[in-house]
């Protein structure tokens, strides 16, 4: 039996603006055919197995033709497999979504509509041009400027679209710029009505120019495709109820190096401010070699008097095998436990834990000031932590002639995957800043980024904390951001007063 096809609106490029449905639809298939306006960001919902076939057109290069795509989805689906065939903004808004349904039905394929926002209307919204207001424009026509608009077979009915549409929204239109102000114009558009052009509209790399008719087509002189363009009086909103691309952080490009699992929450917090944030974790949180060490330090863990975690990674893994030991978390009864800042004891806290310590400054020297006031002569003190780290919290701790037992519960490792995205970032991208949370995101990236450090030159340096800013100066980095608190709260605040005029 054939498999399914569903032809799947993308929406306009903000990963997002796609609707439910075709999220699940993305999360249930087993081939992706997509178009090269769609966001690849998209493809990470689909599961490891599914086949993804890239088919984009773009304008100037050789591509593939709509006969050869209709008969690839034909194909896929003869094969079994329910196809998603994913479509820039809306598929029946010039996506030829028409077209490839037709294909199907022909071929007796059963086909399910998945409609997408069109970059006709999300594009002027992202640029503060409402298509229709009641003071300004009661109609609205969109058209396709994908032909020569000077030619006897166009089929824009150019006698009365002016005249009968107080907004019109042209789809792939840049090329045809100049012939088409022309006849706007030679059909009874004043040369002062407002026109603006939205290229990329709603991605975080969006640009817009606006003028009129008569200065337009000299001020887009570099404009490029994709873009969506604007002609009426709604386009003088856009300096009242611009609100995307004049956010703080708008047009930057910003790296950071932690791993994907807990760089969710920061990127899309960077990206809530309108950066273009670049992933590229340069650390990967494995476990141990072994876990023996860790395994006898849980089975005698009523023999501490305090359990000192130093990272959410350490809370994570130390309880993934505390569990597989011990069923109750009362074991840990009358233990007292210190966390170095408030994400680490969030991460205790989920677990119904009080938390005895948290240094006002988050850091090894922060838990030490904290701990000159305990008295710690006699007390069993247990460390789970990274491999490697910073022996100076055990070191002083002894001193105080504490017993400190140091367990390994995670190890950091550079990525494999790493190298394989360096060029891709690190070339094809003007960076503006890139962020380290941690003295290995910094030492890893060195070792895969050469001539160091010459490749970061005029690009700007974040760090998390003064460990890791001084992890990033020993190695020939200025630092340009440093948080007042080694958070990262705190550090997307230094962030934005930094690029902030």
């Amino acid at each position: 039996m054939s498999g399914k096809v569903y032809l799947i609106g993308a929406g306009p490029g903000d990963p997002e603006l796609i609707t439910l449905r075709a999220l699940h639809c993305l999360e249930s298939v087993e081939c992706v055919i997509y178009d090269y306006l769609v966001n690849q960001e998209l493809l990470t919902h689909c599961r490891k197995e599914t086949e993804k076939i890239y088919v984009g057109k773009k304008s100037g290069q050789d591509h593939i033709t709509q006969k050869e795509i209709n008969d690839l989805v034909i194909q896929r689906a003869h094969a079994g497999k329910n196809v998603a065939r994913l479509k820039g903004g809306d598929p029946f808004i010039f996506g030829r979504g028409g077209e490839e349904a037709e294909a199907l039905a022909k071929k007796g394929i059963q086909f399910e509509i998945v409609p997408g926002i069109s970059a006709g209307s999300a594009g002027p919204t992202y640029a503060g041009i409402p298509l229709t207001h009641r003071n300004l424009s009661h109609t609205v026509a969109f058209i396709t400027a994908h032909q020569d608009p000077t030619q006897e077979t166009s089929t824009i009915d150019w006698n009365q679209l002016p005249q009968n549409y107080e907004t019109l929204v042209f789809f792939m239109g840049t090329k045809n710029l100049p012939d088409l102000v022309k006849q706007l114009v030679r059909h009874g558009k004043s040369q002062r009505t407002p026109i603006a052009l939205i290229r990329w509209g709603t991605y975080l790399t969006q640009q817009v120019i606006t003028g009129t008719l008569e200065t337009i087509v000299e001020q887009a002189q570099n404009m490029s495709p994709p873009t969506i363009i604007v002609v009426g009086n709604v386009v003088n909103l856009r300096n009242q109820l611009r609100w995307f691309d004049n956010r703080p952080l708008f047009g930057k490009k910003i790296v950071i190096t932690r791993p994907h699992q807990q760089s969710v929450k920061f990127k899309s917090e960077l990206r809530r401010l309108g950066a273009d944030v670049i992933s590229f974790p340069t650390v990967e949180v494995r476990r141990p070699g072994s876990w023996l060490a860790l395994d006898e330090a849980i089975e005698k863990i009523k023999t501490y008097h305090w359990l000192i975690f130093t990272s959410v990674h350490g809370v994570k893994y130390f309880f993934d095998r505390y569990f597989s030991i011990f069923s109750d978390i009362r074991e840990l009864k009358g233990i007292k436990i210190a966390a170095i800042g408030p994400a680490t004891a969030k991460a205790l806290q989920a677990f119904n834990l009080s938390i005895d310590i948290i240094p006002n400054e988050y850091c090894a020297e922060g838990l030490l000031e904290s701990f000159q006031e305990k008295t710690l002569k006699g007390m069993n003190i247990l460390m789970p932590r990274a491999k490697v780290a910073r022996e100076l919290l055990p070191e002083q701790l002894r001193k105080q002639q504490a017993t400190v037992d140091v367990v390994t519960v995670y190890e950091t490792i550079l990525p494999d995957s790493a190298s394989l995205h360096l060029n891709e970032i690190f070339h094809s991208n003007k960076i503006d800043m890139i962020v380290f949370t941690s003295s290995s995101t910094v030492k890893n990236l060195e070792t895969i980024l050469q001539p160091w450090p010459h490749r970061l030159k005029d690009i700007a340096i974040a760090c998390i904390g003064p460990i890791t800013k001084k992890t990033a100066e020993e190695r020939g980095l200025k630092v340009d951001v440093i948080p007042k608190k080694y958070v990262t709260t705190s550090l997307l605040e230094s962030i934005t007063e930094f690029f902030t005029p």
